[in-house]
């Protein structure tokens, strides 16, 4: 599948493009043949650093993934975290002069995409090496955090000879365009707070808006991404696990490991382990463990089709 060696293996996910990859358009130019390593410091064609990608596009951004590291954000119009996350993911590669570049996929535009990078939960982010799929994080973090990663990938991406940079030609561009609808108040509050990775007062701003707008869908997904990331914040992963591994009736210790699979991406595991507890309880201790699932129902989304899978069994088992 790849010359890539093992410490940008180690980054890769269960992501299959070989059905983009094999569609046969000419590379762009600068961009070398497939299976080659760039010379180190080589640059890629100018052009630029923040791009729209779609179907009909993304061969020429796994062709130049072996020549700068590409980031691709995928993100859809209805997702509140994505409006969030994309502005902050795109400040970070501009300050990075060309040395990643971000790739901007409309899964709802491009389904594809959407189907090759698996990406039924969104914010997605994932990373191309030699175009090698990397997945990076889903949901919106913080700017710092994602400071972190990228440059983690940066780090990688030069054990693998991977060192070009791309002439950033997009300024004038990026100037014409028109500016961003604004947040509402308490939405920008919020991405401040989870900006500084306050969790807890990122969740205040959005009870708030909620408040205000109980029909807030945005505000109500908002609020269930911090909840999560405040809980599994400082959770010693291999030690959950391992505790609820040794205690599978522990209703407390199967939250926390359920949360950390949301958070890991892994949905479907972190749904089953839920409502396999959930069985196991009697009436009056199964409350809590709703509780969660729902609101992790709220974090992916009531259209994803875990979500409709998971949402069914919970009826079957309260009814």
């Amino acid at each position: 599948m790849s010359n890539v060696p093992p410490e940008a293996a180690a980054l890769r996910g269960a992501v299959d493009l070989s059905s983009l990859k094999n569609r046969q358009t000419a590379p762009p130019q600068g961009a070398g043949a497939p299976g080659a390593v760039p010379d180190a410091g080589a640059p890629a064609a100018s052009g630029a650093l923040v791009r729209d990608v779609t179907d009909a596009t993304f061969n020429e951004i796994l062709e130049l993934s072996r020549t700068v590291p590409v980031v691709v954000d995928l993100w859809a119009e209805w997702c509140g975290p994505c409006k969030q996350l994309s502005p902050v993911i795109e400040k970070v590669v501009r300050e990075l002069g060309g040395r990643v570049v971000l790739a901007k996929v409309d899964v709802d535009a491009n389904p594809q995409l959407q189907r090759a990078f698996q990406a039924q939960s969104i914010p997605m982010v994932v990373a191309l090496l030699a175009g090698q799929p990397a997945p990076l994080f889903n949901g919106a973090i913080p700017e710092e955090q994602v400071r972190q990663v990228l440059d983690q990938l940066l780090q990688i991406a030069a054990q693998n000879g991977i060192t070009g940079t791309v002439e950033a030609g997009d300024a004038p561009e990026a100037d014409a365009e028109p500016e961003e609808k604004p947040l509402p108040p308490l939405h920008a509050e919020a991405f401040a707070a989870i900006e500084a990775g306050d969790y807890a007062r990122a969740a205040e701003a959005y009870e708030k808006a909620l408040k205000e707008n109980p029909r807030d869908d945005e505000a109500q997904a908002g609020l269930g991404q911090v909840r999560l990331l405040g809980r599994v914040q400082d959770v010693d992963l291999q030690q959950a696990r391992q505790v609820a591994a040794e205690a599978p009736n522990d209703a407390a210790a199967q939250l926390v490991v359920a949360d950390l699979d949301i958070a890991g991406g892994h949905v479907e595991d972190a749904f089953e382990r839920l409502l396999d507890l959930f069985a196991s309880l009697d009436a009056e201790a199964r409350g809590p463990v709703k509780d969660r699932l729902v609101e992790l129902f709220g974090v992916i989304g009531a259209a994803d089709p875990r979500v409709v899978k998971a949402r069914t069994r919970l009826t079957n088992l309260l009814f």
